[in-house]
């Protein structure tokens, strides 16, 4: 059993056994919105049961490399969140997806391809809310399943990735997030380390900025590293509006640009 096929069954096993797991929330959790959009960075704090919650948008990239650019336009990246029990949650994505690809050599050709990525699977829980001065601490793991895919994004196996998300408070505006984990990118035996790191502050009880940087290191391939910054906007507390500016530091992205709203809806 290769370690794509063990991080698999960690997986399926973890989401079995994680359903036996009580942890009391209180009240002020129970209300707050808290999400994994705009940014890279995936929050450690999972729905509180019997909430759902939808968080998605548009979001534009281009690379630009010597031989081939990239032009991507995700008219859809749809993520759902369901609270099951307390500290653990279902979470369902997809992506529609109209790409671009033009290859810079004497032929100067081009392919477009549109449709769906393959949907996302998988859960969070969280282990500690943070109190008096504590992180909160909260995993998650996620399987991509290529037969919900289009043809033109359908790959041969399955993604896998799995992370460790962390969240410390800095004061009474301010708060630092990371995420450590690793990925196994369909098609791709190769395994490669991820990661993230974003610092936040609120302006007021509506305004919030961000800047982060995020990015993966394979075993054998060169690493890639990016970075972005943003803001959000909670009309109230159930709608949360935001928009993202990025870039790639070590990769061909020229320019990535997001924008979007997460809802949650009350049981």
């Amino acid at each position: 059993m290769n370690l794509k096929n063990i991080a698999v069954f960690i997986f399926l096993s973890a989401t079995l056994s994680l359903q036996a797991q009580k942890i009391k929330k209180d009240s002020i959790a129970q209300t707050t919105l808290i999400t994994d959009r705009p940014d890279a960075t995936e929050s450690p704090n999972s729905l509180p049961k019997g909430f759902w919650q939808y968080e998605g948008g548009f979001l534009y990239s281009k690379d630009k490399g010597e031989s081939k650019g990239i032009e991507k336009t995700v008219y859809n990246t749809g993520l759902f969140r369901i609270g099951i029990i307390d500290n653990l949650e279902l979470r369902l994505g997809y992506n529609v997806i109209n790409e671009r690809q033009e290859f810079l050599d004497v032929t100067l050709r081009s392919i477009k391809s549109s449709g769906l990525d393959p949907m996302l699977f998988g859960f969070k829980t969280t282990f500690r809310q943070g109190k008096d001065g504590k992180a909160d601490l909260g995993f998650m793991g996620h399987i991509y399943l290529p037969f919900t895919a289009s043809k033109d994004f359908r790959p041969q196996t399955t993604a896998v990735d799995f992370r460790f998300s962390i969240s410390h408070v800095l004061g009474v505006h301010s708060n630092i997030a990371y995420n450590i984990g690793m990925q196994w990118s369909a098609d791709l035996s190769e395994m490669a380390y991820l990661y993230t790191l974003a610092y936040g502050l609120s302006l007021s009880d509506k305004w919030g900025v961000y800047l982060e940087v995020y990015g993966d290191l394979p075993e054998t391939n060169a690493s890639k590293h990016y970075w972005d910054t943003g803001f959000t906007y909670l009309l109230n507390n159930y709608i949360q509006l935001d928009a993202t500016v990025g870039s790639g530091i070590t990769t061909d992205q020229a320019i990535l640009f997001s924008t979007g709203l997460s809802v949650r809806f009350p049981r």
